[in-house]
């Protein structure tokens, strides 16, 4: 057997981490024969809360998790881990305007940040997944200057999956036959999903998903804005917001970074900017195609960009250049 890894996971009492402990206390993620001690992060009043999802954790039985830590103090939680997921984040609350959301959570992604300076393992890949992702993941990974700028990303992945979902509903099969559909910029209302790029699997046959779907219409239109708004509709439909859908993308996100994507696959990643072919400013999380191996990812670089995306592309990167000057000005309050 394995050394057991050490994996984090704050915000842990909430719903997002509900779907998603089991998967990675049974191996989706890191490995069916990769033991797993897992610390859980919550704020004290959660914590009674966590004792009864430490239960359930040794109530499933499953032979890889070797110890469940649950904690609210940072010097336990970051002590070693080898993976962080940060998905506890303050949310938006009616009323609340969006630089006051930005505030409160420039003071936990800072501290957070700082505690993987202090305390994590110099190799950790940290996830960013409370929002605002992006800019919550440029924050930590400025108050963790020891660790490399490579080692942070946020989730997009979601949004990733919700475009092959849609593209593949559209040709009539099932979301494994598409493939490199990309989500540029933030995860925001403004990110650009694209599939200039992607495939879709036809009876065998590799196609442009342009030609699968043939209703460019319906690409620049709807398909973009369902796929931006995706979020929203499901909080109106179940009244809670889409915990089940993000914790599998995590999954999803975490596993590529552990094991790597298939040769000739991309697929979406909010990442450090720096050095990109697409004229994105470079001190900014971004979502790009990438490629990951060797737990190291890398931008898909010189896809040939029209002019319809590069509006698109632009716009979603002045949003996050906006969101980081506030955020940086909040950072150095």
């Amino acid at each position: 057997m394995a050394e057991p890894i050490r994996v984090l996971v704050t915000g842990a009492a909430g719903q997002i981490a509900y779907s998603l402990l089991y998967s990675i206390a049974k191996g989706d993620v890191f490995g069916k024969d990769q033991p797993i001690i897992l610390i859980l992060l919550d704020i004290p009043p959660m914590l009674p809360v966590l004792d009864g999802v430490v239960m359930e954790l040794q109530d499933c039985a499953l032979p890889i998790l070797k110890e469940v830590i649950p904690t609210d103090k940072v010097e336990v939680a970051f002590k070693d881990i080898d993976a962080a997921i940060l998905v506890g984040s303050m949310p938006r609350k009616e009323g609340m305007e969006r630089k006051d959301l930005l505030k409160a959570n420039v003071a936990i992604f800072k501290t957070q940040g700082s505690a993987l300076d202090k305390y994590a393992k110099k190799t950790v890949k940290v996830l960013v997944v409370g929002n605002p992702a992006n800019t919550n993941c440029l924050i930590a990974s400025k108050s963790a200057p020891s660790i490399p700028k490579e080692n942070f990303s946020c989730l997009t992945r979601l949004d990733h999956n919700r475009a092959c979902s849609q593209v593949a509903m559209r040709c009539g099969v099932s979301s494994d036959q598409v493939k490199n559909v990309i989500i540029w910029g933030n995860h925001s209302s403004t990110q650009y999903p694209d599939v200039h790029h992607a495939k879709v699997n036809l009876q065998g046959a590799e196609t442009e998903a342009y030609q699968a779907i043939k209703d460019d219409a319906w690409l620049r239109g709807d398909f973009i804005s369902t796929v931006q708004q995706r979020g929203a509709a499901v909080i109106k439909a179940r009244k809670l917001s889409s915990a089940m859908s993000a914790a599998k993308a995590i999954c999803d996100h975490m596993r590529d970074i552990w094991f790597g994507t298939k040769e000739g696959e991309f697929v979406s990643m909010g990442v450090y900017a720096s050095g990109n072919s697409y004229n994105i400013p470079e001190d900014l999380i971004y979502s790009f195609p990438v490629q990951i191996k060797n737990k190291t990812w890398k931008v898909v670089d010189g896809l040939p960009i029209n002019d319809f995306s590069r509006a698109k592309m632009d716009a979603t990167a002045a949003e996050l250049v906006e969101e980081r000057d506030t955020a940086l000005d909040f950072l150095s309050q």
